[in-house]
């Protein structure tokens, strides 16, 4: 048994109902308020739904906030340019070590992320990822502040500058 996972033993028909890769291992997890479970394992996240499992990869998330006060987690996924940032929210009393799972290997994907402004104080980030298992590629997002449109051709050359400077600075 692994440190991760000794408050909260994931049932075993739970187990076998996800779908893992090949060595892939279940490090934490915890249950919300509706007995639906929150797996986190060494390179995704894994929400259960009614019908199925939602799987983020750990790259794939952007952050995750916890509100301790109404015991809701919300995770939100990195969106593709353009579109609204995919966000999943669920109620769990008692998270147990599994918020450290989340917060470890998220910010473990992080390999760079650079502020590029914008007309004056708005600007937007650029962050690369990689996979916290394995040689994946890096996988590169911008976040635009609030106020930008992504359909803005001046929005996007600064995108593009902002993407070439951070893949330069990042290397082969």
């Amino acid at each position: 048994m692994s440190l991760w996972n000794r408050r909260r033993m994931l049932p075993a028909d739970v187990k076998v109902s996800l779908t893992l890769a090949q060595g892939e291992r279940v490090l934490a997890s915890a249950q919300d308020t509706a007995a639906h479970w929150l797996v986190g394992t060494d390179r995704s996240l894994h929400l259960q739904e009614v019908g199925g499992w939602v799987v983020l990869p750990w790259q794939r998330i952007d952050r995750a906030s916890w509100a301790a006060d109404t015991a809701t987690l919300t995770v939100h996924a990195v969106a593709d340019f353009g579109h609204e940032q995919p966000q999943h929210q669920r109620t769990v009393e008692e998270p147990g070590l599994f918020l450290d799972l989340l917060h470890d290997r998220v910010n473990s994907t992080v390999l760079l992320t650079r502020h590029v402004p914008f007309a004056g104080s708005r600007g937007l980030i650029v962050v690369a990822r990689r996979p916290p298992v394995g040689d994946g590629a890096i996988e590169w997002s911008c976040q635009l502040d609030e106020t930008l449109d992504p359909a803005d051709p001046l929005v996007v050359a600064a995108v593009e500058r902002g993407l070439a400077n951070a893949r330069a600075e990042l290397g082969p």
